[in-house]
């Protein structure tokens, strides 16, 4: 070589490294590394820019560097040197595809070797763990790896062989503390191999070598490659002892990575550091913008993501994957089908944005049972973001939820800010998998804690603001929650029988032996699955004709109510359990009186009957203090979450059918998730569904009882008679009415609209409103005095009938203007008339639950024996006696102050 040629001369420069031997130098940056692809020690004799392809399968000579490429070839020999060097890595082997280079190390195991493994994994390691577990005498140990002394129980030092972790997980992106991990792992099993999977991050995001990790393993298909046009797996680690048994392995097998690919890869890692840079900014837009919208999103960007702190401390970004959940399958798969831009398809890291259901592409393998045990919500949806305009790859995705029917327009304006978060219907699902969990074991409670528990349970009432009776034929209706409620209490009885008192109901009591009920009749409801969408009339036959006796059966109102409990009660037994209880209910709100007296009784009896079955679950306890104490306020206020809302809503449906026979779903809905909303009945040409109003103003009414009882069934009947008879007439009424509740939604939604201007629409609306009802013959005389007393000039206020009408209640808006006087003055004049006035507020909370934690004058913990029982019996006043003897107007503030309330 003619070293007097500078030409040649710069060919045999090498990569620099930190330290050169011509001057001192930083570092060169990751992005440098990746454009740098020179080999020292492999210089091509003609210079090329590019690493050649040796496309050939063996090599000339005896004794030569290579000779068969299925051993060596020096196209992944450049590529491995320039892998090793951006993983911070001594040794890096490139092999046919990711599970390849798992299958390579696992190759290392032999029979008796104890392996502790993540438990949210993806599906292809979970098949090969699953195969060596049944076919290779190895036992796995799946745990929660994002809490690390939940590995220290299965760390046998002389069995535990491998720990195989990934951060973030896949696809639920939970994260790992993998430094602490590899120091526990050393200091008590110091010849266990900790491996890491590393595709999430690749190495520009993270190097888990650096870490304390023996060996780390890429699907260089992914991030590496980035193009998706090749299969490739990497392995790099810096032991030469363990360099050695895979290098073998792959030798001896045959996995190793062909030319060609060798070189796709290598170009593909060129850019690894400038696509991620462009895929993590995009990323977490799109996490920013579901996360807005009230989606359960999972993204180790978000401020609020698990173990958050710990990923900035071993990572240097947040990657280009995250998931999250809807609710409903049904409706996430509407959402990824209803993409364009983000391309249906398992894999990650390419440069086109890509979407999935892992339950039912990439994890498909798990069985559906362990992806339940592992939390793996049915419904989750992965986005892989690639490196597309963002603005465009954010407009594809808000136009498919909104095809989907996921989120809906709610002001004006292009910006994804104007729209809000469908609340699904009674109809939509959750997630099934993680609703199984709450009878295996995984609830907060078990099965035998809920049975002897006393539970508090709360829904409110509604008032129809507007649409109500035209919501049967297909129009909006509005709704809101009032803060009259409903309340119900189970207290464990442990005699074999079941009891209701009916509070409100001249004081109702009703009880049975729970082995004497006509158990033959039922076909239960699966745990996890959801009843049809007709009723079991052959169980509500049953109940009727079994059951109750002819003093119940001639009390129409205790009798529905016991067919609803009965129904429930029953249908969701499972595993044997038929729990001994009294349910006791009773409301601040009048019932019969067209406020959802019913919705929230059935929404309170099924949360009841959900908790003691353990088919729902409460959120975990709070953290405790350093003093280890859990502080709690009187009045202070958790979330209920929304998947437990949507199970009560499900239920507290099937209870209104059994009370209503063809209920619109609007009542139970208000009842469960509070505040307001607008819902339209599904079959009627218009985007069915319950959207809620965002920025519900604090609204006043005046809520007046006629006392006048009304058959809600017949007024809906005669509506329909009428419809059939007069259909132009009929139809023109109710697209007046139609108009308002579109009117009603612009007004209450506009953040714009000043109070006094809200006001005055709401009021004139009111009013139209109240005539077209008349005009269908749903009012009543009653109703037409209350509205003749608050309309006089000395009030002036506009009154509406409300619910099915024909008696009932009048709904009043009652203006910031009118003096307390005024007001005291006309409830008087109400009450004199012998109506009944309840003054009130909408749009405030919905279901609640009085939580569990630090309730010390709540039976908290079953009692260990009998005599146990008998003493706290004395000691302990049980709540349901205190709850039917307070006087109305004491309950609501009885009850607020009992404790912690979760509400949704």
């Amino acid at each position: 070589m003619d070293l007097t040629n500078p030409k040649m001369f710069l060919q045999d420069i090498p990569t620099p490294e930190p330290e050169t031997p011509f001057r001192p130098r930083q570092p060169y940056r990751f992005s440098t590394l990746c454009a740098t692809v020179e080999n020292p020690s492999q210089k091509d004799q003609y210079g090329s820019s590019s690493v050649p392809i040796y496309q050939t399968a063996t090599f000339k000579g005896v004794n030569g560097q290579y000779d068969y490429t299925r051993s060596g070839n020096p196209t992944r020999s450049h590529l491995e040197h320039h892998l090793a060097k951006i993983s911070s890595a001594t040794h890096a082997f490139a092999v046919s595809s990711g599970m390849a280079a798992l299958d390579t190390i696992l190759r290392m195991l032999k029979p008796g070797d104890e392996v502790i493994a993540g438990d949210d994994l993806y599906g292809g390691t979970n098949r090969i763990l699953a195969y060596l577990k049944t076919h290779g005498g190895v036992t796995v140990h799946h745990v929660d790896t994002t809490k690390p002394d939940t590995l220290l129980p299965y760390i046998n030092p002389e069995k535990t062989a491998m720990v195989l972790l990934e951060s973030p997980t896949n696809p639920l992106l939970k994260i790992v503390d993998l430094a602490r991990i590899a120091a526990d792992i050393k200091e008590r099993a110091p010849n266990a191999v900790i491996v890491v999977d590393n595709t999430m991050m690749s190495p520009y995001l993270q190097r888990p070598l650096e870490h304390g990790a023996d060996i780390v393993y890429d699907s260089a298909t992914k991030y590496l490659s980035g193009h998706h046009d090749l299969m490739a797996g990497v392995i790099t680690c810096n032991r030469d002892d363990l360099a050695k048994q895979m290098g073998f392995v792959i030798n001896a097998a045959g996995n190793a990575l062909t030319p060609f690919d060798c070189f796709l890869l290598l170009r593909g890692s060129k850019t690894l550091a400038i696509r991620m840079d462009r895929q993590q900014a995009t990323s977490m837009l799109v996490a920013q913008m579901l996360d807005h919208l009230g989606f359960k999103v999972h993204y180790p960007g978000l401020a609020e993501h698990p173990n958050r702190d710990v990923h900035e401390r071993i990572a240097d970004g947040y990657g280009a994957v995250l998931s999250f959940t809807t609710g409903d399958k049904a409706l996430s798969e509407r959402i990824v089908g209803a993409t364009r831009l983000w391309g249906i398809s398992v894999s990650f890291g390419c440069v086109n944005s890509l979407i999935s259901m892992p339950c039912v592409m990439s994890h498909a393998s798990i069985d559906p049972a362990t992806r339940a045990a592992r939390g793996l919500p049915e419904d989750l949806i992965r986005l892989c973001v690639g490196i597309e305009d963002p603005a465009d790859l954010l407009d594809d995705l808000e136009r498919a939820l909104l095809e989907a029917g996921a989120i809906t327009l709610t002001a004006g304006g292009d910006s994804h800010q104007c729209y809000v978060r469908t609340i699904p219907s009674e109809g939509t699902a959750i997630s099934r998998a993680v609703q199984k969990l709450a009878f295996n074991g995984s609830a907060e409670y078990t099965t035998e804690h809920n049975d002897d528990r006393e539970w508090f349970v709360s829904a409110p009432g509604k008032v129809i603001l507007f649409g109500e009776h035209a919501v049967v034929h297909g129009v909006t209706a509005v709704a809101a929650s009032v803060d009259l409620r409903c309340y119900g209490v189970t207290t464990p009885r442990h005699d074999g029988k079941v009891s209701v008192h009916f509070i409100d109901i001249d004081s109702f009591t009703q009880e049975w032996k729970v082995d004497d009920l006509p158990w033959d009749a039922v076909t239960p409801v699966r745990v996890g699955d959801f009843h049809p969408d007709t009723l079991d009339h052959k169980l509500v036959d049953a109940i009727t004709t079994r059951a109750l006796s002819p003093e119940v059966l001639a009390k129409p109102s205790a009798r529905q109510a016991c067919i609803a409990f009965l129904y429930m009660y029953m249908i969701m037994a499972h595993g044997g359990r038929r729990p001994s209880f009294n349910f006791s209910a009773r409301a601040t709100l009048p019932v019969g009186a067209g406020l959802g007296s019913s919705a929230s009784f059935s929404a309170c009896a099924a949360t009841a009957l959900l908790l003691l079955y353990s088919r729902i679950q409460l959120p975990a306890q709070p953290a405790p203090t350093t003093e280890g104490h859990v502080h709690v306020s009187h009045g202070g206020r958790r979330a209920i979450p929304p998947a437990l809302a949507e199970e009560v809503n499900r239920w507290a449906f099937v209870s209104e059918k059994i009370l209503h026979g063809n209920p619109s779903g609007v009542d139970n809905s208000v009842s469960v998730f509070g505040g307001a909303l607008s819902y339209t009945r599904p079959g009627f040409g218009r985007k069915a569904g319950m959207i809620p109003i965002q920025g519900f103003k604090s609204l006043r009414f005046l809520l007046t009882d006629s006392r006048v009882p009304r058959n809600t069934k017949q007024l809906v009947a005669g509506v329909a008679a009428m419809k059939e008879q007069e259909p132009e007439f009929v139809n023109g009424l109710l697209s007046a009415i139609q108009y308002i509740s579109d009117e009603a939604q612009r007004a209450l939604a506009d953040p714009q609209l000043s109070r006094q201007t809200l006001l005055s629409a709401l009021s004139a609306l009111i009013d139209e409103n109240h005539g077209y009802l008349v005009k269908l013959g749903v009012s009543h005389p009653s109703l037409e005095a209350i509205r003749s007393k608050t309309a006089s000039p000395q009030y002036a206020l506009s009154t509406k009938l409300t619910g099915a009408g024909g008696g009932g209640c009048a709904v009043t808006l009652v203006p910031d203007d009118l003096s307390e006087s005024s007001l005291r003055e006309l409830m008087a004049a109400l009450s004199g008339d012998s109506f009944v006035p309840y003054l009130t507020s909408v749009g405030g909370s919905g279901l609640g639950i009085l939580s569990p934690y630090n309730q010390p004058q709540l039976l908290a913990t079953p009692p260990e024996s009998p005599c146990e029982s008998e003493a706290r019996a004395g000691a302990v006043e049980s709540l349901s006696d205190t709850f039917a003897g307070k006087a109305t107007a004491d309950l609501t503030a009885w009850a607020d102050n009992l404790g912690r309330w979760l509400f949704v």
